[in-house]
């Protein structure tokens, strides 16, 4: 994964994170989105609500960047 240095994920809209209050989670390229899937669940303080809000911001990333993505919800990360 390309990794960001403060500045680049200083510049980055908020629009371009899962969680774009706490300003976690980018998504603006592939291994971003996918590492964005991949730590869902170990983002701490945010509501249910706004677990929703992000994970229809992730589902439009991976199309954007054309990541597969098979759950359909974000709570069927890490079931099988």
């Amino acid at each position: 994964m390309a990794e960001l240095n403060e500045a680049q994920r200083d510049r980055l809209d908020e629009d371009q994170f899962a969680f774009p209050k706490e300003r976690k989670e980018p998504l603006n390229n592939a291994s971003h989105v996918r590492n964005a899937i991949a730590r869902f669940n170990q983002v701490e303080g945010v509501s249910d609500d706004e677990r929703d809000a992000a994970w229809r911001r992730i589902k439009k990333a991976a199309d954007k960047h054309g990541v597969e993505v098979s759950e359909k919800s974000w709570r069927e990360i890490g079931k099988k």
